[in-house]
């Protein structure tokens, strides 16, 4: 499984993708910064990864229909201190492997993940 993690998480984000067996890029490994919404999820469809990011946008299922995309991950939290955010993702990333992503919205919160 690809992710491909937006400009507005961590970079750690990625490193604990990395840690955990699967292939990560962040938006600006890729010199991808300032990308319209549009084009970064044709980009994530094309390369077959799934973008993670704390853009609410894509949570739209009318405008990014999850079943026609590899898989969107949108983090929804209360606050974005980096250190946060990292412990919301570690406390998922078990269930990145037992749950489906593949054509699937997930919104993970602080205390639940809805997936779609």
């Amino acid at each position: 499984m690809q992710f491909k993690i937006d400009e507005n998480l961590p970079i750690e984000i990625a490193e604990l993708i990395v840690n955990a067996g699967y292939d990560a890029k962040t938006v600006n490994d890729q010199q991808l910064k300032g990308t319209k919404d549009a084009i970064l999820i044709d980009m994530c469809s094309s390369e077959d990864r799934v973008l993670v990011t704390l853009d609410i946008d894509f949570s739209n299922i009318r405008a990014y229909p999850p079943e026609d995309f590899p898989g969107i991950i949108v983090v929804r939290a209360n606050h974005q201190a980096k250190q946060h955010l990292i412990k919301i993702f570690k406390r998922i990333m078990p269930l990145i492997g037992r749950e489906s992503l593949k054509h699937h919205l997930w919104i993970v919160e602080e205390t639940r993940v809805r997936i779609r």
